[in-house]
């Protein structure tokens, strides 16, 4: 970051480039499906190229839009009060400039695929559009996280397999689990600010409850995914895989501190080697 030049810097912070886990979890839920859909080498391969460089241009048009909507409740918020659009060293219609020159390249990229993951991709615009306004009237909004970082489970098979089948439904619903276990410990991190902007969390709604519920998102999670695979015709020995990714997910649970921002961050960050787990497990399977 350091090494840009100076009038850029603002747009990489703006798109999170300094923070490449968001990347990793974006692009994790369509890395399985790909493997999944159990498609040639080459097919394979050139899609998770497409996918990875998919995750880092929506990754970071999300964190624009994100920050267009939240500009104002940022300033608020200790640890998101030096945000470009926050701080005003990127101006709204620069932003606004900037997501359209990522919007162009997603859309490059969503050509190269065939129609029916050009039609998911098009419809995933509407989660990405509409989620930083989740915060404002639910206390669920990393339901809604969910439902859009997962998106690549049905994408990922879509321009795979051409077409959707029946293991995209326990993949699917298995990624939202998981995003949103991962991401109500995220939000342990800002519970207090949280609070006084008024932003609403599953961190805030559960409180001291959060292992539990952690703990049943995250098995929730490895039954869906060993669904998934089991319906996608993986062989037993990705099953037994699994055992990797789930001895992380526990790990997770057992060293949980909801007042401790420092572990809570440690341990959100530990699901990129889990999700690389979780495609570790179905590529022996295949």
């Amino acid at each position: 970051m350091a090494r840009l030049p100076a009038r850029l810097r603002p747009f990489a912070l703006l798109a999170r480039l300094d923070r490449p886990i968001g990347v990793w979890l974006l692009f994790l839920p369509g890395l399985w499906s790909i493997l999944l859909a159990r498609a040639g080498v080459w097919t394979t391969l050139g899609l998770i190229a497409l996918f990875a460089v998919g995750a880092v241009v929506m990754r970071a048009a999300g964190c624009v839009v994100n920050d267009l909507w939240d500009r104002e409740l940022d300033r608020k918020v200790a640890r998101t009060a030096g945000r470009p659009l926050a701080s005003g060293a990127v101006s709204v219609p620069a932003a606004v400039a900037f997501l359209l020159l990522l919007l162009l390249a997603g859309l490059v990229i969503l050509l190269m695929l065939g129609r029916t993951a050009q039609i998911l991709g098009v419809a995933s615009l509407v989660l990405v559009a509409f989620y930083p306004a989740a915060k404002r009237v639910t206390w669920w909004p990393q339901v809604m996280l969910g439902f859009t970082f997962g998106w690549g489970a049905p994408l990922g098979y879509a321009a795979a397999h051409g077409a959707l089948g029946w293991p995209v439904l326990p993949l699917y619903a298995g990624t939202i689990l998981w995003i949103l276990g991962y991401d109500t410990i995220y939000a342990h991190q800002d519970r207090e600010d949280d609070a006084l902007a008024g932003i609403k969390s599953s961190a805030l709604r559960l409180g001291g409850r959060t292992r539990l519920f952690v703990a049943l998102w995250y098995a929730g999670m490895l039954a869906l995914i060993a669904a998934a695979m089991a319906v996608a015709g993986i062989g037993r020995d990705g099953l037994i895989a699994l055992a990797l990714p789930g001895a992380l997910l526990a790990w997770q649970v057992v060293r949980l501190d909801i007042d401790d921002p420092a572990r809570c961050l440690a341990l959100f960050k530990l699901n990129r080697w889990v999700g690389l787990l979780v495609g570790l497990a179905i590529l022996i399977g295949r």
